[in-house]
């Protein structure tokens, strides 16, 4: 008790405490600091680049006049291999998740499937672009924008995995014992109540993925190196967003760095839009 009460070992205390609140104030400062000049500088330059033609025409070639050209084929490329990334990433990831969730405990092959889905959750994109170049790109002597969703859909599977378990084991034992007590097979019972009960969460999964893909550039070089030309078919390649903002960010060229901060722009905005929909769906699962 009288340690506790000693002038000098309080002073320490509260002197060790400051410093500690201090230096974590600090580097929320640099860190919200950073944001800042990284959201103002994007917010300039692209806004600064953004014209009717951006959005309605293709990417120029080099040497055109400031303000020509746009990145309707990006946008739609990009649109293409993300919406298919996202069925592929979404069916088996929700199934996985649900699998680990209602199958897998105290299953050693579960528990696996789990280390190496953490395991993905965290893996370079670069490796990943490498592995769909060999698996999808090498046997078929050339990309192709489904070689480029596939590597984006292994990108965002372990994602919507993770998070489809952890709503799925958060959903009370009561639905599912209340489901089999009427005569439901448990199959039944997972996709007719626990699906459905937990259909809010599995949406902001997905979105989260949807986020974890759309501006990722190395799995799209290794897979589908881009078409300066409009092209919406999957067997061939496309123009993307993350691409053209790779070509064109270092270029002499003015016009291009230009368009190169517009996609900069409708990516974040993109990602952003998703984040704050998953969030607040999330939010709303919860407070439900």
């Amino acid at each position: 008790m009288a340690r506790l009460t000693d002038p000098a070992r309080y002073a320490r205390r509260k002197a060790a405490n400051a410093v500690f609140v201090t230096l974590t104030s600090l580097a929320t400062l640099v860190a919200v600091l950073a944001l800042v000049a990284i959201l103002s500088s994007l917010l300039v330059n692209g806004l600064g680049g953004i014209n009717l033609a951006a959005f309605t025409t293709d990417t120029p070639g080099g040497g055109e006049p400031l303000g020509t050209g746009g990145l309707r084929n990006a946008m739609v490329g990009s649109l293409l291999m993300c919406g298919v990334g996202m069925a592929l990433a979404v069916v088996i990831g929700i199934l996985v998740g649900t699998y680990l969730a209602e199958y897998g405990e105290g299953n050693r092959l579960a528990s696996a499937i789990r280390f190496l889905n953490d395991v993905l959750l965290s893996a370079p994109s670069i490796l990943i672009g490498l592995f769909a170049y060999e698996l999808f790109v090498v046997p078929f002597h050339g990309g192709s924008a489904l070689a480029g969703a596939a590597a984006l859909a292994i990108l965002s599977t372990p994602v919507v995995t993770r998070t489809t378990e952890d709503i799925l084991r958060l959903q009370s034992n009561q639905l599912r014992e209340a489901g089999m007590a009427l005569g439901a097979g448990k199959g039944l019972v997972i996709r007719a109540i626990i699906w459905r009960a937990s259909r809010t969460g599995l949406v902001t999964g997905a979105l989260l993925g949807f986020a974890r893909m759309s501006g990722e550039t190395a799995p799209l070089i290794f897979t589908n190196a881009g078409n300066q030309f409009f092209a919406a078919k999957l067997t061939g390649l496309t123009a993307s967003l993350p691409v053209s903002i790779y070509n064109f960010a270092l270029s002499a060229d003015e016009n291009w760095r230009r368009l190169a901060w517009v996609a900069a722009l409708v990516i974040s905005v993109a990602v952003l839009s998703a984040n704050i929909i998953g969030r607040a769906l999330a939010r709303g699962s919860k407070q439900s």
